[in-house]
């Protein structure tokens, strides 16, 4: 059966497993349906949907707080009708108090994404390798995750807790941010952006025993750990946030400077996958075949 109409399965609950056996689970991150694609076919066994690669994307904006949930989770929507990977997403804040959460769980739940990440910044929240942050009261994080906790209808939908008090209020308070945050009932646990190693080693031995993501943004605040480290760290889970579009950003940019430069592409198109390699990559050959099937 071709790969368009096959099932992939219960992309939640190897989403646990994965976690559970394959750790680290690394996520590179996709800012659309292609890009994520694209980590598909690099072998990955997860990926990630990040607010940053999503508003770029989009907006050709900052991460700033411009998305709202109906368009995050429209672009999640495509990305988990594209490929048969666990999809974790960026829910931002929950899009307001807790009962805008409620609503958030179920709609990614629809959407079909297998994790989501709730963050206790104010709204309108930044990237949080930005400066400039604040974040709420832990007690309303702690209401907004009983919310989500309460709101989704499969268990093995994850739900991951993040905190970007680091910046605010030092990692102790983030640490302890982060054990309320796993008492209210979060799977997962990530501490925004680490200036250190050390910062890195005190969160991963004060909250040994839970499963901890590590944000590994390319270019960040947080040290560029390498896999050893992390492994050796225990952390569980690894996203690549913004490769995707970095990667776009500067390959684009070299295309369209040599187009500039010498009216055509013709002296790069070796650069450059083939049409039909292209039309591969994005299944025209599964559309060939359904086309067959049902002539």
């Amino acid at each position: 059966m071709p790969a368009f109409l096959s099932n992939p399965g219960n992309p939640r609950r190897r989403l646990r497993e994965l976690l559970d056996h394959n750790r680290p689970l690394l996520a590179p991150g996709s800012h659309d349906a292609l890009s994520a694609r694209l980590v598909e076919q690099a072998g990955f066994d997860a990926v990630y949907m990040g607010g940053f690669a999503t508003t770029a994307s989009l907006l050709g904006r900052p991460d700033i707080g411009l998305l709202g949930e109906s368009e995050m989770i429209d672009n999640a929507r495509r990305i988990v009708q594209t490929v048969g990977l666990p999809v974790i997403a960026d829910a931002d804040t929950g899009y307001g108090n807790p009962l805008n959460v409620i609503r958030t769980v179920r709609d990614y739940e629809q959407a079909g994404v297998a994790a989501i990440h709730l963050e206790d910044q104010v709204s309108p929240k930044r990237c949080g390798h930005m400066s400039g942050k604040s974040v709420i009261p832990v007690e309303d994080m702690v209401a907004k995750l009983r919310a989500a906790v309460d709101a989704r209808t499969d268990p093995d939908f994850v739900l991951i807790a993040r905190t970007d008090a680091l910046a605010v209020e030092g990692v102790d308070a983030a640490i302890e941010r982060a054990r309320r945050y796993a008492q209210a009932g979060a799977d997962i646990l990530w501490i925004e952006a680490p200036d250190t190693e050390q910062e890195l080693e005190k969160i991963a031995d004060e909250l040994d025993g839970h499963t901890l993501l590590l944000n590994w943004l390319e270019g960040g605040r947080t040290p560029a750990i390498d896999i050893d480290r992390i492994r050796k760290m225990k952390f569980a889970l690894v996203l690549f946030p913004i490769g995707s579009v970095l990667a776009m950003a500067s390959a684009l940019r070299e295309h369209l400077a040599h187009v500039k430069a010498h009216g055509t592409p013709a002296g790069r198109l070796d650069q450059l996958p083939s049409f039909d390699d292209f039309t591969d990559t994005v299944g025209l050959c599964e559309i060939g075949a359904l086309d067959q099937r049902y002539r």
